[in-house]
């Protein structure tokens, strides 16, 4: 029974998600209900299937959140009304995998495999490439990017001493992870502070896009440099397809026009029917997927791929169900009581000073990432918190803070998804990779907050 479960979580999981959206658009209250009351089961079979952390974090939240709730004095008929805050960013993240899909029906990955290998006689070469490479992946395929490009160059770099491929490997794919997260509208964290803040994404796309290629740039030219003198050999040379350059590039620039595409359309249809960015992207992914799988005349590999990885993605959400839930949760019980305005105290006390907010917030996203605490936990308080500041302080600098501390994390926390994957890929020491990418972690965090002053 409990295998049969597992392996159905995502007839329980759309459904519910399904429910809200319809909710979203007939606000039905008792629809509404429902929908809320249905969350805490959901909760409770998913915590069995989380991971250690999040249900650690799952446990502390609904803890806080249920002795806020009881200091209120609310009454206990109305916890499913504070369960449903959070799902929009279920929802976004359970039509992720359809994009991620078109990617592999277009067969575009291998196509980006054969530029790492041409014309390559060294690892300072193979550097920026393999940077270049797993960047591009990324803005596509988020999580999924980082498995698959682990995967190809531990395959293409066997004949390389242990250190070095670990070194090698880790540096490139995580920070190529963390830079091109920054303005992918796929990425959760950009959808989070993009709705918080209420400036259009077309606003941040730019000024993210400039720290993303800064930052990325400056690591390709140091990567370059530290590496250039090992020599390198593809461990099986018959494992690229030997494509030419040219179509290559085309395949590269294919990629950008859907994306370019993608963006156009969620912005459009965000404004006209008035919707959040998050459910805009929500909305657009499935349709924009089969259409873009229709064009590229892949539409059975398409659907085959898909649906076997929306189901393998979904049944794996329980530790994503487990924060949300448990975050919105504590999230409304906090802002029913007085303490949500005591949080909000120390940042009020230094609005005319946001220097020191900007370094105290990427303090935070760094200090809590290293302990265990998920960067999407961290600042789901912080977007709370630091809401009455967007009247005071330019919010596109709060957002770019929010974005650029939360995703650095992403090559620094031991306990977090991309090293504990990252660790798994490629067998080596979680905190050897921290402390390996320390201080890009902070090079990155200081950009962004070098960009939000500049543009207070």
């Amino acid at each position: 029974m409990k295998r049969w479960t597992a392996q159905h979580l995502y007839l329980l999981y759309s459904t519910i998600l399904l429910l809200f959206i319809v909710n979203y658009f007939i606000e039905s209250d008792i629809l509404g209900y429902a929908v809320g009351a249905a969350a805490i089961p959901m909760l409770v079979i998913s915590f069995f299937g989380a991971s250690r952390l999040f249900q650690v974090l799952g446990i502390i939240f609904s803890s806080v959140g249920l002795l806020l709730f009881f200091y209120e004095g609310t009454s206990l008929l109305e916890i499913p009304l504070f369960m449903t805050s959070t799902m929009p960013l279920l929802s976004f993240l359970t039509v992720l995998p359809w994009m991620t899909s078109v990617v592999y029906a277009g067969r575009f990955h291998l196509r980006l495999n054969d530029l790492l290998n041409k014309d390559v006689s060294d690892l300072g070469k193979f550097y920026p490439r393999s940077s270049f490479t797993a960047y591009i992946f990324t803005t596509f395929m988020n999580l999924s990017a980082l498995t698959l490009s682990q995967e190809v160059l531990n395959e293409n770099m066997k004949n390389l001493s242990r250190k070095i491929k670990e070194a090698f490997i880790s540096r490139t794919t995580l920070r190529a992870f963390a830079c091109a997260q920054a303005w992918s509208p796929m990425e959760i964290i950009v959808a989070i502070t993009v709705d918080s803040t209420g400036v259009p994404f077309f606003s941040y796309l730019p000024w993210l896009l400039l720290c993303s290629l800064v930052v990325i740039s400056l690591d390709w030219l140091f990567g370059k440099r530290q590496f250039t003198s090992i020599p390198y050999e593809p461990a099986e040379k018959t494992a690229t397809h030997h494509a030419g350059m040219r179509k290559i590039a085309m395949e590269i620039v294919k990629l950008f026009v859907a994306l370019f595409l993608f963006l156009i359309i969620v912005v459009t249809i965000g404004n006209y029917f008035h919707l959040d960015f998050i459910l805009s992207v929500t909305f657009v992914i499935i349709p924009f997927s089969i259409i873009w799988a229709m064009v590229l005349r892949r539409r059975k590999s398409f659907w085959v791929i898909g649906w076997n990885e929306w189901k393998r993605k979904t049944n794996g959400m329980q530790n994503f169900v487990v924060l949300f839930l448990s975050l919105a949760f504590f999230s409304n019980s906090l802002n029913e009581t007085a303490f949500n305005e005591l949080v909000q105290k120390p940042f009020l006390a230094y609005m005319e000073y946001p220097l020191i907010i900007f370094i105290f917030i990427q303090l935070m996203f760094l200090l809590m990432g290293l302990i265990g605490v998920h960067a999407i936990a961290t600042i789901g308080v912080l977007v709370a918190v630091l809401e009455p500041l967007y009247q005071v302080v330019n919010p596109i600098s709060i957002g770019i803070v929010l974005i650029t501390g939360a995703l650095a994390t992403a090559t620094v926390g031991p306990y977090g998804v991309t090293i504990t994957m990252t660790a798994m890929n490629t067998d080596q020491n979680p905190y050897r990779i921290t402390l390996r990418n320390l201080p890009f972690a902070l090079f990155y965090a200081s950009v962004g907050l070098l960009l939000g002053v500049w543009l207070l």
